[in-house]
């Protein structure tokens, strides 16, 4: 139930984040470039003698201008790296990271579990030291640091670092004892039925 949970919420999270990093930087195109080509419209409508169109190209740069969008890009970036960061520790749930089994498929059927198993607890291994480097630095920051345009507190934006990279050591050691278990390996799922593969239960059925 926990681990139901735990899914959701990480999906639901990288989904928020990047909707509302998309829409935020789509408002802020929209913004600058509506605000400089109103004035290129509003030059061209005086220098053609269409008043009215100036009066409302004027207005709508007066009006753009008077919005404030400088801190848009910046937080719309915030929003990429912390769901990069949630985004990799759902790509080791679903193995859909890129992974090199050269070395893997050399090695006789009987000792590639341990093979398998070894270099998943590399991953969390690597994962979780990075996490506490992570916690570290956000822990060792000065609490009077902001960021440039939202002024936000920097250890709030660092804090993506220890979250995302533990929740990653949690998910490879979830996949190492899955994977110890069950021997189900979720990249090998993932390799096995690729999205443009149909997946057929009864080959009988299938039309010839």
């Amino acid at each position: 139930m926990l681990n139901r949970i735990l899914n959701r919420l990480e999906e639901w999270i990288i989904v928020a984040l990047i909707a509302a990093a998309t829409v935020i930087t789509f408002v802020a195109v929209v913004h600058r470039y509506g605000a400089s080509n109103s004035v290129v419209l509003a030059n061209w409508a005086k220098a053609h003698g269409l008043p009215w169109l100036n009066v409302i190209a004027e207005t709508a740069y007066s009006w753009l201008t008077s919005i404030n969008l400088s801190w848009a890009q910046e937080l719309a970036t915030y929003m990429f790296v912390w769901m990069a960061k949630f985004g990799a520790a759902l790509g080791v749930r679903t193995g859909i990271h890129v992974g090199v089994d050269v070395f893997v498929n050399l090695v006789r059927p009987s000792a590639r579990k341990p093979v398998v198993v070894f270099a998943l607890l590399c991953g969390a291994l690597f994962t979780g030291v990075i996490g506490s480097l992570g916690a570290v630095y956000v822990y060792e920051l000065d609490g009077d640091q902001v960021s440039p345009e939202l002024e936000w507190p920097s250890w709030m934006i660092y804090l993506c670092i220890p979250l995302g990279s533990y929740l990653m050591c949690f998910r490879f050691l979830q996949v190492t004892w899955n994977f110890w278990r069950t021997g189900v390996n979720p990249h090998d799922a993932h390799v096995a039925t690729p999205d443009h593969v149909p997946v057929i239960a009864n080959p009988a059925a299938a039309p010839v």
